[in-house]
């Protein structure tokens, strides 16, 4: 509360449309408590499917620059002050889930008088820009326990730091009605991510040309054309088309994870690695066994026993590990059954989108002075 009244809070995202954090800001702002805390969203360009649910949640969205160039630093003042001007004074707090390493922003909400945030959501941290951008915030929230340990350890920045996960809802993302232990020819593996190298659908298109027992289920935009070339023509090549399939966007991901029996997560360590991996969140919570990459983020949400399995971060000890833990699994549906259970139940107790929404209220009742 700002005295008598709800403070403002602004969420900024690049689009709706690319930006998958657009999603995340959304389940949290539409669930704030409104006589506290009042949400608006800003991208930097509209569109998208979500802009429709935004307006019928009654969320006021707004399309406009919050970052500028950072070069020439002469003439750096004039266009912070003027990127502000259509904020000044109208938001108590400003939260970001900006990706990028921009500096300019917190400067602009500083010159609006709102109180700034980010969410640091992957592990790069390659130039000084991302000290600057988290020297000039107010706070930082971290997706994951790695980069409390290796970003923000130490002074100034481990005072102003906070660990907050992601978060998933855990009725909209649930186990389907029917078993899945039922018998079939093929055990179904299946991710959901964007067709890039860093996700490694080709380390999965590998095994599955060693697993004749399973059938492979890729979806995700493609995002790298010559990836995506390479991906069907290797598919093509190990004449595979019958056992692995590439769906594209799916726009319903529960009936999606209805379908499959096993999850894995293929992301690679080097380059932007994972924060906190809402697909393998999302999985979990739909009650399915699920693998993973021992990286960032996915460390975090498999630390508890029985609740997942995690597998060397390396290429060539990934593949091999995967390929003898699919075929262990394909030959015990109980196991199956209850390393599901389990990572549910993970779910539900640590990173359910309500605990999500309670951890940011906190922070933000911090920012405001209590």
């Amino acid at each position: 509360m700002m005295g008598d009244r709800p403070a403002q809070i602004l969420f900024t995202v690049p689009n709706f449309e690319t930006a998958g954090s657009g999603r995340a800001l959304f389940e949290v702002a539409r669930r704030l408590d409104r006589s506290l805390l009042v949400p608006s969203i800003c991208v930097a360009r509209g569109g998208g499917r979500l802009a429709a649910e935004v307006a019928e949640a009654g969320i006021p969205l707004i399309e406009a620059p919050f970052t500028v160039a950072p070069r020439p630093l002469l003439g750096l003042a004039g266009r912070v002050r003027a990127a502000a001007k259509p904020f000044a004074r109208r938001f108590d707090l400003w939260h970001s889930l900006h990706y990028l390493d921009d500096y300019t922003e917190p400067l602009i909400a500083r010159a609006a008088g709102a109180r700034f945030v980010y969410t640091k959501k992957s592990m790069s941290w390659n130039r000084r820009s991302w000290l600057l951008r988290s020297f000039f915030s107010a706070r930082i929230a971290a997706q994951n326990l790695a980069m409390m340990r290796k970003f923000f350890a130490g002074w100034p920045l481990a005072g102003k730091t906070v660990y907050l996960p992601r978060g998933i809802d855990g009725r909209r993302f649930a186990p389907p009605a029917a078993t899945r232990s039922e018998p079939r020819d093929r055990m179904r593996v299946g991710l959901v991510a964007h067709l890039l190298p860093v996700k490694g659908q080709d380390l999965l298109v590998e095994a599955a040309a060693r697993l004749p027992q399973i059938e492979l289920h890729l979806a995700g935009r493609p995002l790298d054309a010559d990836y995506h070339r390479r991906l069907t023509s290797r598919i093509a090549e190990l004449s595979l088309g019958d056992r692995v399939f590439l769906l594209g966007e799916v726009t319903d991901v529960p009936a999606f994870l209805h379908r499959l029996d096993v999850f894995v997560l293929a992301s690679r360590p080097r380059g932007r690695m994972e924060g906190c991996p809402v697909a393998l969140l999302e999985a979990m919570a739909s009650g399915l066994p699920v693998l993973a990459p021992a990286i960032p983020g996915a460390e975090d949400l498999l630390a508890a026993p029985g609740c997942g399995i995690l597998l060397p971060a390396d290429d060539r000890p990934f593949g091999d590990e995967l390929c003898v833990q699919l075929a262990a699994l394909q030959e015990d549906p109980e196991r199956r059954r209850i390393l599901g259970d389990a990572a549910r139940q993970r779910v539900l107790q640590e990173f359910a989108i309500e605990k999500e929404v309670s951890r940011h209220e906190r922070l933000y009742r911090e920012m405001l002075g209590g």
